[in-house]
């Protein structure tokens, strides 16, 4: 059975903006790196909502990124990839 290729396009480094830099740093990475660092800043720090774990609170780092002061999981990468180029 042939390997599956990743896709190259999801994998190409990308720069995150200044206010995504505060969560995930400014080194250049990949779209599925951006998110796993993204969970894992939200896992430390607490910011799912108890009652909806699917509800994601913004502390002062995530407002400028998400715009809002909550989003869901689902709406969490349309705001990250408007940080992403």
């Amino acid at each position: 059975m042939a390997e599956k290729k990743a896709n190259s396009a999801l994998m190409k480094p990308l720069t995150p903006s200044p206010q995504l830099a505060e969560v995930v740093g400014s080194e250049p990475l990949p779209r599925p790196e951006v998110v796993s660092k993204v969970w894992d800043y939200i896992k430390k720090n607490d910011l799912q909502n108890p009652q909806n774990k699917r509800e994601i609170i913004a502390d002062d780092k995530l407002k400028p990124v998400f715009g809002k002061d909550r989003v869901t999981m689902f709406e969490m990468n349309k705001y990250l990839s408007q940080h992403l180029n």
